[in-house]
């Protein structure tokens, strides 16, 4: 199988899987919760920590930004992001405590819809060839022995 084939039948894959994706998002309060374009740089840094702690209070992911913003900031930002519905908090003694309304797995499926479409025009072929491109993205061989099964797979589902 060359490259070629392998990434045509691989977006081919991806594409069919966030259709279904994207039919079945659920919506929190004023915002679509995959709506990843909305994020800042330092909202994304702040769901980076969230993800990796699970929960935490706003001091907990302050002490674990880079550039540090003023706590008021990450504060504001916390707020922010319950109101777009990406965290929810709760409260323990005299602090609130974060934690992510979805699972990592979840964000980013939502965030990749958005890089396909701001970036690729929703083509996965595209994006997949450009990453394949770059000499750091470059797969390993089990790598696309994995993914060439996973397309495998998918085939198989879809006849079914």
């Amino acid at each position: 199988m060359t490259i070629r084939v392998f990434v045509r039948d691989f977006c081919a894959w991806c594409a069919h899987v966030c259709e279904g994706w994207v039919a079945g998002l659920p919506r929190f309060g004023r915002v679509a919760v995959d709506d990843q374009n909305s994020l800042s740089r330092r909202e994304r840094q702040i769901m980076t920590v969230c993800f990796s702690l699970g929960e935490a209070s706003a001091t907990q992911i302050w002490q674990r930004l880079p550039d540090k913003p003023s706590r008021t900031a990450v504060r504001t930002l916390l707020r922010i992001l319950e109101e777009k519905g990406h965290v929810e908090h709760s409260k323990r003694g005299r602090e609130f405590i974060y934690r992510p309304t979805r699972a990592r797995l979840k964000a980013g499926q939502s965030a990749l819809r958005s890089v396909l479409h701001t970036f690729f025009g929703g083509s996965l072929e595209e994006a997949v060839a450009a990453h394949l491109a770059d000499p750091s993205g470059a797969p390993n061989d089990d790598e696309l022995k994995r993914l060439a099964g996973l397309i495998r797979a998918a085939r198989r589902k879809e006849g079914q």
